[in-house]
């Protein structure tokens, strides 16, 4: 545990602020599922069985799988506790994803073919189950809501612009007091495979506010890190110049969690996309060429500028970054939602506990491990103890900053 001290250290300039991050990536968000458990699991050993995942974080972001998962994490039960253990996220993709994403038993027989007709008339799946999961699941929780902050971006087709639904922001402007259930749906409608989602936030007296017309937040930040500092950052220097500096960034825990990416020269190469056109860019194999170079770009490019970014203000040893870069193709799908499959993402979220923490190396910008014998299960212990001991600092009845 002591070599983990050396490169994972808790912030000490002013009070800490915990910053929890989760990728899209539809089935996939099984991995961070995973690492998410093993979290809670030794926050409940320091703790006590009965504290959560909220508890200790004073923003949750997510973007499309991930916002479902921060809205799980965050919503509030009838007793006022969180609507799901982290050790359910699993169980809850297990047993709706298959719905959600009902795999056609024409594909074997007919190929990439079908999936091509299929996205020249409509998008792959209709979205009436997870329409329908969200609303059972979520009801009339609003974003006002939640037991702590959370940021999910979206990516508004009408506007052509992001729309972050933001705790700090609903504070200022109640027209962004969305549904969390439309919030989710909005986040995770990726293009091709999933339909777009509009709705209306309404006053008291039921009148609209304002409209919504929403997209995959992947679109714009598959990796939604950069957007929540952004929000904390604003927060802080509200009323002054805004600046990033050791002031907000100094200040930060930051755990981003990836949701896996192909194994390099797995997935695509330039000889087989120089031959598509419109319709090769939008499916090929199982997946969706441009869906999938936007997210990855997305993801890594964040994890690219904070890297660089904390470097510069001496504060990366306050940042951990758990992302697999070796997932097979089958498996680095968003939507094959066979048992198989789920199950293996499953496995893979266990055996990334077991690897190396990595960090990228910012000449080449490839995850390279940066301590050989301290595994991302020995990080997640060294980040419970640095929660948990902030949670007792401010007391159990903590305010999120």
């Amino acid at each position: 545990m002591e070599r983990a001290r050396s490169f994972l250290q808790s912030p000490t300039y002013d009070n800490v602020i915990t910053v929890l991050s989760i990728d899209g990536g539809g089935i996939r968000g099984i991995i961070p599922g995973t690492i998410l458990s093993c979290l809670e699991s030794e926050l409940q050993r320091l703790d006590g069985e009965e504290v959560r995942i909220a508890d200790y974080f004073d923003v949750i972001a997510g973007t499309s799988t991930g916002g479902l998962v921060t809205a799980m994490l965050t919503a509030p039960n009838e007793n006022g506790r969180p609507l799901f253990a982290a050790k359910d996220i699993n169980d809850f993709y297990l047993k709706h994803c298959p719905k959600i994403f009902p795999q056609d038993s024409s594909i074997p027989i007919f190929g990439g073919a079908a999936e091509t007709i299929r996205s020249l008339v409509g998008p792959k799946y209709d979205g009436k189950y997870f329409r329908s999961l969200l609303k059972e699941t979520l009801g009339e929780l609003r974003l006002s809501q939640t037991l702590t902050n959370v940021v999910i971006p979206t990516f508004d087709i009408k506007r052509l612009q992001p729309t972050i639904f933001s705790s700090y922001e609903v504070r200022k402007n109640s027209s962004l007091d969305a549904l969390l259930s439309d919030i989710c749906t909005g986040t995770s409608a990726a293009p091709t495979y999933l339909p777009a989602h509009t709705f209306e936030t309404k006053d008291s007296n039921g009148q609209a506010i304002r409209e919504f017309n929403l997209i995959d937040g992947a679109m714009a930040a598959n990796n939604p890190t950069l957007v929540a500092m952004n929000e904390v950052s604003k927060d802080i220097n509200s009323g002054s110049s805004f600046s990033v500096t050791k002031r907000t960034y100094g200040r930060c825990l930051i755990v981003s969690l990836g949701t896996g990416t192909p194994k390099a020269d797995d997935k695509y190469n330039a000889v087989e996309a120089a031959k598509w056109g419109v319709l090769g860019w939008l499916s090929s194999h199982h997946s969706t060429p441009l869906v999938d170079i936007f997210t990855q770009a997305s993801s890594d490019l964040v994890d690219f500028y904070l890297s660089t970014l904390l470097q510069a203000l001496d504060s990366e040893t306050h940042y951990l970054r758990i992302q697999d870069d070796t997932l097979a193709e089958k498996v680095s799908s968003v939507d094959i939602a066979t048992d198989e499959n789920l199950n293996e993402l499953v496995k893979v979220g266990e055996a990334l506990l077991k690897k190396p923490v990595t960090r990228v190396n910012l000449e080449t910008g490839l995850q390279e491990p940066c301590h050989d014998d301290v595994t991302n299960e020995v990080a997640i212990k060294r980040v419970a103890e640095i929660l948990s001991r902030e949670r007792k600092t401010r007391g159990e009845d903590r305010k999120a900053i």
